[in-house]
């Protein structure tokens, strides 16, 4: 999946703003999910300025940036699903490269 939606990148940043695209193509929003024992909306997915990608979070009128890595996913999981785990594994495969 991550080869799929990355085919045509050069380097890190291209490939998170490709990811990006597939999980907002690919991702049913909004769903459920509780952080710290609040359920909150995820209602969308955002880049951030270090090429990491985050959910943004909501409940009532408070917004919260989880970063994707972290976000815990519901049961049953989202439509889609898929594709965050693959932007995980994308994220553990650039960080262990980072860190050589």
């Amino acid at each position: 999946m991550v080869e799929e939606a990355t085919v045509d990148c050069y380097g890190e940043a291209e490939e998170a703003a490709c990811l990006l695209d597939a999980l907002e193509e690919h991702v049913l929003l909004p769903f459920s999910t509780t952080i710290l024992t609040v359920t909150m909306s995820v209602v969308r997915f955002e880049l951030t300025d270090r090429d990491d990608i985050v959910a943004i979070c909501t409940r009532g009128g408070a917004h919260q940036a989880v970063p994707l890595v972290d976000l815990p996913l519901p049961s049953p999981l989202p439509h889609g699903a898929e594709w965050i785990d693959a932007y995980r594994l994308w994220a553990r495969v650039w960080a262990a490269d980072d860190q050589e």
